[in-house]
C-alpha cells in the first residue's frame, strides 16, 4: 500500500509541475489539464486493452494524443487572460470529459476501461515505482531546463509584464502556445504512467476535480517552484 501511494504522488507531481510552468512561470492559470492527462490514459488503455497493440506504441500514442488536445487548447486560449484564461480551459476541459462520458462505444462510458497494460517485467508494485521515479527524475531535469532556459524566462518575463515583452519585440502568442504546448507534453507523460499505475480510467479522470487537484497542489507547494509542485 506504502509503495501504491509513492508512486501516486511522482506521477501526480509530474502533473503538478506540467500545471506550473502556465501558473507558476506563465501567469496563465490552466483547468484543463486534468482532461489532457486523461486523454493519454485513455488512449492508451484503449490501445493496448481494446485493439490489442504494444504498450509502448500505446504510451506514444497516447502522449502524441495529450499534445495535439493541448495543441487545440492553447490554439483556443492564449488569446485570454485572467479569469477568461480560467474560464475558457475550463470549458475546453468540460468538452472532453462530456466526450469521455457519451461516446460510450470508445471510451466505455461511465463504466470507462480496465486491463493491466504493464508489461511483465513492471507487475510488481515495487518494480512499477522505481520506474516510475526514474521517470519523475528525468522529466523533473527536463521541465527545470525548460524553465530556466532563455526560452522558460521570456515567460517569467511574460508573466511580470505581458506589455513590456512585446515592446521588447517577443511574440506573446507564440511564446505562450509553445509553453502550452510543453505543458501538455509533460501532462500526457504522467497520463500515460498513471495507466501503468491503475489499469483503469473513467470520465472521473478527466473531470474537473482532476484539474482543480493538480492545480492546488502547484499553489499550495508555491506557484513558480517546481520543487513547490512536488512538495504540493
Amino acid at each position: 500500500y506504502k509503495t501504491s501511494i509513492a508512486t501516486e504522488i511522482l506521477i501526480f507531481a509530474i502533473l503538478a509541475m506540467s500545471i506550473d510552468i502556465l501558473a507558476g512561470h506563465s501567469g496563465r492559470t490552466p483547468l484543463c489539464h486534468g482532461a489532457i492527462f486523461g486523454v493519454a490514459t485513455y488512449v492508451v488503455l484503449y490501445y493496448v486493452t481494446v485493439a490489442g497493440g504494444s504498450v509502448w506504441v500505446g504510451s506514444l500514442l497516447g502522449i502524441l494524443a495529450a499534445v495535439l488536445t493541448a495543441v487545440v487548447f492553447a490554439l483556443l486560449a492564449i488569446r485570454t487572460s485572467g479569469v477568461y484564461f480560467i474560464l475558457l480551459t475550463l470549458a475546453l476541459g468540460m468538452i472532453v470529459w462530456g466526450l469521455c462520458l457519451r461516446w460510450t462505444s470508445v471510451t466505455g462510458g461511465e463504466n470507462g476501461l480496465r486491463g493491466t497494460v504493464r508489461p511483465e517485467w513492471l507487475a510488481n508494485q515495487v518494480h512499477l515505482y522505481y520506474f516510475v521515479a526514474v521517470c519523475f527524475v528525468v522529466l523533473t531535469y527536463a521541465m527545470w531546463r525548460f524553465v530556466n532556459s532563455p526560452f522558460g524566462q521570456t515567460l517569467k518575463g511574460i508573466r511580470e509584464s505581458e506589455s513590456r515583452m512585446r515592446t521588447l519585440g517577443y511574440d506573446v502568442s507564440i511564446h505562450l502556445f509553445l509553453g502550452f504546448t510543453v505543458s501538455g507534453l509533460f501532462a500526457g507523460i504522467a497520463g500515460a504512467l498513471y495507466a501503468f499505475f491503475n489499469s483503469f480510467v473513467s470520465p472521473s479522470t478527466v473531470a474537473l476535480a482532476q484539474s482543480v487537484e493538480g492545480l492546488l497542489m502547484a499553489i499550495v507547494g508555491g506557484a513558480g517552484s517546481l520543487l513547490g509542485a512536488i512538495i504540493g
